[in-house]
C-alpha cells in the first residue's frame, strides 16, 4: 500500500476536562504503542466514521499534540469532514479501489494507524505456520493467487520489506531488530497481519508477543489477555451465603419465597474463590450481577393463570429486587450484598487467584422511587407514545425509549446532562474499586452517544488500565456489531450463535448452520473477537432441560417454571447434548461464558425457575461427571494456544456433523461434533 497525503489538518490544541478526573497527555506515538485499535470494517464502498469510536482518547487532552497530521492512501477519499473548530471528529470514507488501507496520524513523537478493511467477501484461510529465530512463517490453508499483506504491531504499520515469499507458497515476516513507535516492544504487544487478493479479504492473524517475541506457550499469558478469558456469570443472591449477618427477607404475603432474597452475598463469592472452586473449574473472569442498592419494598406483579407450584393459595406474586436490576442509587452498594470492604476483599482475593471481576452495570433505567428521578422527574423517556399507546416492552419498535416495566422508567440518555450523570456513575465503580470491566445491560436500548461518552471518559482517565466491556444486545449481527468498537464496547454476547446452536443440537436446523453463523460473526466482529459464547443466562430456559425434552425449546418457559417441576427429562441425552454446547462454546473463537450451574447441567424453566440457588456439594453423579468434563475442557482450552489465538478453518459442515480446525504457529486442534451420535472429538495435531 503506497501512502500519500490525501488530506492534512493541523489540530489546534485544546483540553477537554472531565470533572473529578486527571488529565493525561496523548501523542501519536503513545497511541501507536497502545492496545490494537479495531479496524474500520467497511460494509459498503462509502462509510461514515466517527474517529473516537476507534481512538477514544484522541480528543481527551490535545495540549500535547504538536502539529498532528493525518494521511490516507490515494485510493481513499475523506469527505464531509466535521468537528469542533478544526478538529476532525467525523467524516465519510470512500474506498475507491476496495483494498486494505490505513488512516494514519503522526506527529513528532511517532504515528499510529487505523486499518481500513474493504467491503469484500471474507474467507477463513490465513494461518500462522511457525516461528523461530525472530521469523514468522505464515500462509493459506488453500491456494491463493497474488495476495497482499499489511502488518501491524499494536497500531504501528510495519515496512513491507520485512515480508518475503518462499518457494513453497508461504511467506516469512522478519522481526529481527524491529523497532516500533512509542514504548517499543516492551511488555505485552500484539502482531496483526491483514491479507487480501483481488476477490477476497481474509481473516487476520493475531499473535500475542512478550518483549518483542511471539508467545508460543499459554503459560506466558495472564488474566488481562482478553482472548484467554473464560467467563463465569453468577447472580449474587443465588450463589452462596457467606455472611448471614446481612441476610434480609421481605417475608411479605405478596412475595413468594422464590422471588425473595435468599442470602447470597459478596462474602459468599469470596469464600468460594478462596476454597478454589473457580480454580478447579478453570474460570479466570467472573461476571457478577448488579450490586447497586435496590428497593426495600416489593414491585411488579405476575398473575397466575394456572396456579403455581409454590403456594396454591396465591393468585399472584410481587417481586423483590434480589437480582439487582432495579437501582435506587447508581453508586451505593446494596446492604444485603455486603459492605465496600467486603467488595474490596472479593476483588483482592480474585486477583490473587488470577481472576478478573466484571461488574454488571445498569444505565438504561432507574427505579421510579430513586432520589435521582425524584429530583429530576423529566430525566426519563415518555411512557406514552405519540399515538397514545403505552411505551412498554416495545423492544425494537421504540428501542431507545421503551420502558421495561412501570416501576423502572427508561432514562433519557440522549440528553447530555443525563448521559453525563450515568457515565460518571459508571466511573465511580472503577475509581473506587479495582474492577476489571463491565457487563452492560440492555445495550441496544441505550443511544450510541452514551457509549462514546463512556469510552472516552475511561480512555482519558485510565490510559493503559485493562478494562474489558461486554454488552447485551438481542438483534442482528449488524446491530450488535455497531456497538463493538475500540471506543465503545470490546464485545457483546453472541446470541445468534447461541440460539442457532441450541436449535441445531435439538435437530431443528442443521449443524452446518452453526458454522455458517460463526462465519458471519467472524466477518462482522473480526477473526479474533471476544464476543461471549454463552451456555445460557438468567433470562433463558436452562438448556439441560431443553436437551432432555423436559421443556419445549420454543416455549417461553415462564408458565412452566411457575407451575411445573421442570427437570432433566431423558438424562442420558440431556447431559450429552448439554456437553456438546459447552464443547462448541469452548472451542470456537470468542470468550466462553458459563452461567452458574450450567457446568453441571442445572435444570429449570425461565425466570425465576432458572435462578435456583447454586449447588456445590448436593449434586448427583451425572451432574458431577458433567462438571468434571467441563472443567477438564476449560483447563485444556486455557493451555492451548490454538484454541485461544488460533485461526478457525471450517473443514466439514454437514447437517449432522461439523468439523473445524484452530491453527496457531502450525499447531492444530481439530474439533469434530456429531449430532446424531451425540459425540465429540478434540484432536491435537
Amino acid at each position: 500500500m503506497k501512502e500519500s497525503i490525501k488530506k492534512s489538518i493541523f489540530l489546534l490544541a485544546f483540553s477537554l476536562c472531565l470533572v473529578g478526573c486527571q488529565q493525561h497527555n496523548y501523542m501519536a506515538g503513545t497511541i501507536g504503542a497502545s492496545n490494537p485499535i479495531m479496524p474500520i470494517r467497511m460494509t459498503s464502498d462509502t462509510m461514515h466514521v466517527v474517529l473516537t469510536d476507534y481512538v477514544p482518547a484522541l480528543f481527551g487532552d490535545l495540549k500535547a499534540w504538536k502539529g498532528l497530521q493525518w494521511t490516507t492512501s490515494e485510493s481513499v477519499e475523506c469527505l464531509n469532514i466535521s468537528g469542533a473548530a478544526p478538529v476532525i471528529e467525523e467524516m465519510d470514507i470512500v474506498n475507491r479501489d476496495r483494498s486494505i488501507h490505513a488512516f494514519t496520524m503522526h506527529d513528532k513523537s511517532g504515528s499510529f494507524a487505523i486499518p481500513i478493511l474493504p467491503n469484500k467477501p471474507v474467507r477463513q484461510a490465513l494461518i500462522s505456520l511457525g516461528y523461530a529465530d525472530d521469523k514468522l512463517i505464515f500462509g493459506f490453508y488453500d491456494g491463493v493467487t497474488n495476495p497482499s499483506f499489511e502488518v501491524y504491531i499494536q497500531n504501528t504499520l510495519i515496512d513491507h520489506e520485512r515480508i518475503s515469499a518462499n518457494e513453497d507458497g508461504t511467506w516469512v515476516l522478519d522481526l529481527e531488530g524491529l523497532q516500533v513507535t512509542g514504548n517499543g516492544l516492551q511488555g505485552r504487544t500484539y502482531l496483526r497481519i491483514f491479507a487480501e487478493d483481488d476477490t477476497y479479504l481474509y481473516n487476520d492473524l493475531l499473535l500475542p508477543m512478550q518483549d518483542g517475541k511471539i508467545i508460543t506457550d499459554a503459560a506466558q499469558l495472564n488474566r488481562h489477555d482478553q482472548q484467554a478469558q473464560v467467563l463465569y456469570s453468577l447472580m449474587i443472591d443465588r450463589f452462596y451465603n457467606g455472611n448471614s449477618s446481612n441476610d434480609w427477607k421481605m417475608n411479605s404475603e405478596e412475595v413468594l419465597d422464590i422471588v425473595d432474597y435468599q442470602g447470597g452475598d459478596l462474602a459468599g463469592i469470596t469464600k468460594k474463590i478462596t476454597e478454589g472452586y473457580f480454580d478447579l473449574l478453570g474460570v479466570n473472569t467472573i461476571w457478577i450481577s448488579p450490586i447497586t442498592q435496590n428497593p426495600w419494598d416489593a414491585w411488579g406483579c405476575y398473575e397466575f393463570k394456572n396456579g403455581n407450584k409454590y403456594d396454591s393459595t396465591k393468585t399472584y406474586t410481587k417481586f423483590s429486587g434480589y437480582h439487582g436490576y432495579w437501582p435506587i442509587y447508581a453508586t451505593k452498594l446494596d446492604d444485603r450484598f455486603g459492605t465496600p470492604d467486603e467488595f474490596r476483599t472479593l476483588l483482592d482475593t480474585a486477583h490473587a487467584h488470577g481472576i478478573n471481576v466484571v461488574l454488571d452495570y445498569v444505565a438504561n433505567h432507574m427505579h421510579i422511587n430513586s432520589p435521582t428521578l425524584q429530583q429530576h422527574p423529566d430525566w426519563h423517556t415518555d411512557s406514552i407514545l405519540p399515538d397514545g399507546r403505552r411505551n412498554f416492552e416495545l423492544w425494537d419498535e421504540a428501542r431507545l425509549t421503551t420502558w421495561f416495566d412501570k416501576h423502572i422508567p427508561t432514562l433519557d440518555l440522549e440528553r447530555e446532562e443525563v448521559c453525563e450523570q450515568m457515565t460518571d456513575s459508571a466511573l465511580y465503580w472503577l475509581e473506587n474499586y479495582e474492577l476489571d470491566g463491565f457487563r452492560h445491560d440492555a445495550c441496544k436500548h441505550i443511544p450510541e452517544s452514551y457509549w462514546r461518552m463512556l469510552g472516552q471518559k475511561i480512555a482519558t482517565r485510565w490510559p493503559g488500565r485493562p478494562i474489558w466491556m461486554i454488552g447485551e444486545t438481542y438483534g442482528s449481527p449488524e446491530l450488535i456489531g455497531s456497538y463493538v468498537k475500540t471506543g465503545m464496547l470490546n464485545a457483546q454476547f453472541d446470541f445468534n450463535v447461541y440460539f442457532t446452536t441450541r436449535e441445531a443440537l435439538m435437530g431443528l436446523t442443521g449443524m452446518d448452520q452453526v458454522l455458517q453463523n460463526e462465519l458471519t460473526s467472524l466477518r462482522t466482529y473480526g477473526a479474533h473477537h471476544t464476543m461471549g459464547n454463552i451456555s445460557g443466562n438468567h433470562d433463558q430456559i436452562r438448556f439441560a432441560s431443553i436437551a432432555g425434552g423436559a421443556i419445549d425449546i420454543h416455549s417461553q418457559g415462564k408458565e412452566e417454571g411457575w407451575t411445573q417441576e421442570v427437570g432433566i427429562g431423558d438424562a442420558e441425552t440431556a447431559y450429552k447434548r448439554a456437553m456438546l454446547l459447552e464443547v462448541i462454546n469452548l472451542t470456537l473463537p470468542g470468550v466462553p461464558c458459563i452461567y452458574q450451574g450450567d457446568e453441571y447441567g442445572e435444570v429449570g424453566g425461565n425466570d425465576p425457575d432458572n435462578r435456583h440457588m447454586m449447588r456445590f456439594d448436593n449434586i448427583n453423579e451425572q451432574e458431577k461427571a458433567m462438571r468434571d468434563k467441563v472443567a477438564e475442557l476449560i483447563h485444556y482450552r486455557r493451555h492451548s494456544m490454538p484454541l485461544l489465538y488460533g485461526d478457525m478453518i471450517p473443514l466439514i459442515d454437514r447437517p449432522d456433523e461439523i468439523i473445524y480446525q484452530r491453527v496457531y504457529l502450525g499447531q492444530k486442534v481439530t474439533v469434530i461434533i456429531n449430532r446424531n451420535e451425540l459425540t465429540y472429538q478434540i484432536i491435537e495435531d
